[in-house]
């Protein structure tokens, strides 16, 4: 008798892929069958299927074939397993309109002033004409209340196209949403994760943020829940680490720059920050003491082929500034001031790099540094 190669496809047909679906000939399973005479060899392709399930199959089709093409066939069969070709699944948020551009501003370790350089990175962007907002996503310890000069405000409530919604409180021209709005201040926030979770969303969305260029989003210290809720929240356009130059707080920070670029995560890090650089006393103006070490920062971004922004030296008149509710930024061509400009130029470029050259998770162009009125959706 002769065995024709579709009568072998018919009958194989007739037999379904291990656990269900369809039949193994339609979902690639054999992926190619010779026939010899009366021998009838068989290659199948397999993802990751069990011994006794590979056996089964086998017996299968010796029995498909043998009852309806030709009982005495000797059929060989070749069984390769490949792996399963699943890709990653990337964590992606959902954009909120109006807002263009999400920077997430992080720190592996507390206390190195990450909150200080959110602030006044807020301030000098606002100073260039650019619309800016701030979610204080430091859920145990919110600083930026106190930063602002708003502590104790209390967001209202609008409607919007029937909805109702909060109103960040705005001043310096930074509109700010904080958990310090809803808590005392003499009170613990002690929360679980999905509760933290929930009131990061509700801030996130339920809030009438308007037309925004860029929203800053202060993340707590370290890396866990809150940061995988905002990015699973958010498409979150690019990071920036903060860091001060001792090795303690560099370790926490590679971590962080880690953290950023898995590729379940895959957010660009625009660069790193360093902070509380250098000491220079007011009566030696030319002098300068590195307290926590010299330019670790810049050789761990060097090392982490991450931008270095520049560098924040210690001055009793940034923390007086922030204390007082009032970021050292808004001193006009103050020396500090200028310091946070240049930091907050070196950002911009490296974010026109990163939309330039990186898929969006907001695609813009920003042709100017004098503010953002060029700031514009490129053309797809």
């Amino acid at each position: 008798m002769k065995i024709t190669k579709g009568a072998v496809v018919e009958s194989l047909k007739t037999i379904s892929l291990p656990g269900g679906g369809g039949n193994i000939v339609d979902e690639g399973v054999v992926s190619n069958i010779m026939i010899f005479g009366d021998q009838v060899d068989i290659d199948l392709q397999l993802q990751n299927p069990s011994l006794q399930a590979r056996k089964k199959l086998e017996v299968t089709i010796l029995k498909a074939l043998h009852e309806n093409v030709y009982e005495k066939a000797k059929i060989k069969i070749n069984t390769e397993v490949i792996a399963s070709q699943k890709s990653t699944k990337q964590i992606k948020g959902k954009p909120i309109q109006g807002i263009e551009n999400i920077i997430a501003i992080s720190s592996g370790k507390g206390g190195v002033g990450k909150s200080t350089i959110t602030a006044n990175l807020a301030v000098t962007l606002s100073k260039m004409g650019c619309k800016v907002g701030i979610l204080d996503a430091d859920i145990y310890g919110p600083s930026i209340p106190t930063m602002f000069d708003i502590e104790g405000a209390r967001p209202q409530s609008v409607k919007v196209d029937g909805e109702s919604k909060m109103e960040p409180i705005e001043n310096y021209g930074v509109k700010v949403l904080s958990i310090g709005f809803f808590t005392k201040p003499d009170q613990a926030v002690v929360w679980r994760g999905p509760m933290a979770a929930k009131a990061l969303n509700q801030m996130i969305f339920d809030a009438d943020w308007g037309d925004i260029d860029f929203l800053l989003v202060d993340l707590p210290p370290g890396t866990g829940d809150i940061h995988l809720s905002i990015l699973q929240a958010l498409p979150v356009t690019g990071s920036v680490i903060v860091s001060t130059p001792q090795n303690i707080a560099l370790a926490d920070a590679r971590k962080g720059i880690a953290m950023f670029k898995q590729k379940s995560i895959n957010v660009p890090v625009l660069g790193l920050v360093e902070n509380m650089a250098y000491f220079t006393p007011f009566e030696l103006p030319d002098n300068k003491y590195y307290i926590f070490g010299k330019n670790g920062a810049k050789n761990l971004s060097h090392d982490m082929k991450v931008q270095f922004l520049g560098e924040v030296p210690i001055l009793q008149s940034i923390r007086e500034a922030s204390d007082f509710g009032h970021p050292a930024s808004l001193q006009e061509e103050s020396k500090i001031s200028l310091t946070f400009k240049d930091i907050t130029k070196n950002l911009v470029s490296e974010l026109v790099k990163r939309n330039n050259d990186l898929p969006p998770s907001e695609i813009l162009k920003i042709t100017t540094m004098a503010g953002c009125s060029a700031v514009s959706k490129r053309d797809e």
